[in-house]
């Protein structure tokens, strides 16, 4: 059974930082085959795309919003993926989710919730 658990959400302050963390187990494949995207979604929104990146992490690319602000990389030899999140905002608050895609599979996370507040 395939799973990707989220953890490093929370509470943050606007200009602090998070690391998100991302873990996979049950692959049916290496993890270095897989594409590894994040994802968010805020409440009454529609959920997107924050960062993604290529299984040997040469590709690397983040949706314009992140604006230099957040770090994805990966770790295969631990099967997980990090996201780094800083300079917060409070629209950066929502439920981040963990996706893997290979061929045609396409694995999500339950998420974790990231809430940016004074």
């Amino acid at each position: 059974q395939v799973q990707l658990v989220e953890s490093g959400g929370g509470l943050a302050q606007p200009g602090g930082s998070l690391t998100l963390s991302c873990t996979a187990s049950g692959l049916t494949t290496t993890f270095e085959n897989y594409h590894m995207l994040w994802h968010r979604q805020a409440p009454g929104k529609d959920r997107e795309l924050v960062a993604q990146i290529s299984g040997n992490s040469f590709l690397r690319a983040y949706e314009n919003f992140v604006n230099g602000r957040f770090t994805i990389s990966r770790d295969n030899a631990k099967a997980t993926v990090t996201l780094e999140l800083n300079a917060l905002e409070p629209e950066d608050s929502a439920v981040y989710f963990c996706n893997a895609k290979y061929k045609s599979t396409d694995y999500w996370g339950q998420g974790t919730q990231v809430t940016v507040s004074s």
